[in-house]
């Protein structure tokens, strides 16, 4: 019942988020001339014409999932036809380009709109990429931040081992002293023979360890992290810094996975466990709301920036492959053949087929793995 209820969720948020890419499309077609013959709420069959607004007819259609716009002469293989006054092909290259990288832009802009929002009244922790950006944000006062210091692992026959200290646990004090660092347990175990750990388990519970000391160390490996973070209300000016580089962030991460995925792909044929499907999003948009709406309203943002970062690939079918062919008419002087170009969008459609299909396999694979 969970899976079912959290894949509706997910199918309501992408399908929202899809309507907002395509109705970016809508908005620039429309102020560049170009006639927006249908904008459809779901995918084909056609169920139901809504009304007309302008020379478009808005239509419901059977697939509950995203929708689409429909530009005029965008579909035709005549040339005649495509040049006609209003089509898509007529407009310039500029306006061509500006309609096709619309919808990306569109999704880029609710991330940075629910983004600055959460910086402004949600009191959101901004991403960072590392420690040390942490500790600096920390200095600015951007965020406050108590550290502690994490046992990442423990030495097997080490004298921690021995002693029975759990590995993934937080060390709350040396010999009745607290420490934040790292570097602060090494001083305090500096000409010892035993010291008295207190950690805090996995399963919340304080607990205390005699360990033995031999040249300082005790056989565990330290990592000073972030024990607790907040956020103050940050004014306009800072909060929209903010949302432009948590956008900034999360799109080169977003870039990134999709990096690693198709590389992991081409050397294993696997996908990695870091990569979510649509079924692994949607237990991700079902956890999200059950946290709450700021949690769920950041997950929105997320998803937005991964369909803006996934759409302006340069691939076939997507609008970065779309805008490629725009740019090849620019350098060599006249359009792709319309044949030619079906073709190659409809090749790369099969195969983004095939790789959601792929990725869903593992996700479905793994939920019944963990399960």
């Amino acid at each position: 019942m969970l899976v079912v209820i959290s894949i509706f969720a997910f199918i309501l948020l992408l399908t929202g988020l899809i309507l907002i890419h395509e109705f970016g499309h809508f908005i620039v077609a429309k102020f560049s001339g170009v006639v927006v013959e249908e904008f459809g709420f779901g995918l084909p069959p056609r169920a139901k014409k809504c009304f007309w607004w302008k020379d478009t007819m808005f239509t419901l259609n059977w697939i509950p999932f995203g929708g689409f716009v429909r530009l005029k002469g965008e579909g035709a293989l005549d040339l005649e036809e495509r040049q006609i006054s209003g089509s898509f092909a007529q407009a310039s290259i500029l306006a061509r380009c500006s309609i096709l990288l619309a919808g990306v832009a569109m999704n880029v802009l609710l991330a940075f709109v629910i983004f600055f929002f959460g910086f402004s009244f949600g009191k959101w922790i901004p991403s960072y990429r590392s420690f040390n950006e942490m500790e600096a944000a920390a200095a600015r006062g951007e965020i406050t931040m108590q550290l502690g210091v994490m046992i990442d692992d423990i030495l097997e026959g080490g004298m921690a081992f021995e002693s029975g200290v759990p590995p993934q646990s937080l060390l709350l004090t040396v010999d009745g002293k607290s420490v934040s660092r790292s570097e602060d347990v090494v001083a305090l175990q500096e000409e010892k023979r035993y010291v008295m750990y207190t950690v805090l388990t996995q399963e919340k519970e304080e607990q205390n360890f005699r360990v033995a000391v031999r040249e300082g160390k005790t056989g565990v490996l330290l990592r000073t992290m972030p024990r607790k973070l907040s956020a103050p209300r940050h004014n306009v000016l800072d909060a929209s810094k903010l949302a432009l580089r948590e956008s900034v962030v999360v799109l080169d991460q977003t870039i990134r996975g999709i990096g690693y995925l198709f590389s992991t792909l081409l050397q294993s044929g696997t996908v990695p466990p870091e990569i979510s499907g649509p079924v692994g999003i949607a237990k991700l948009t079902y956890s999200s709301v059950q946290q709450g709406i700021g949690m769920y309203l950041r997950f929105v943002a997320l998803l937005s920036l991964s369909l803006a970062a996934f759409n302006v690939l340069p691939f076939p079918a997507l609008d970065g492959g779309r805008f490629l062919f725009v740019l090849l008419e620019l350098v060599r002087g006249k359009p792709t053949d319309r044949r030619i170009e079906l073709l190659i969008n409809n090749l790369g459609f099969i195969a983004l087929l095939g790789l959601i299909f792929l990725v869903t396999f593992y996700d479905v694979l793994r939920l019944f793995i963990t399960s």
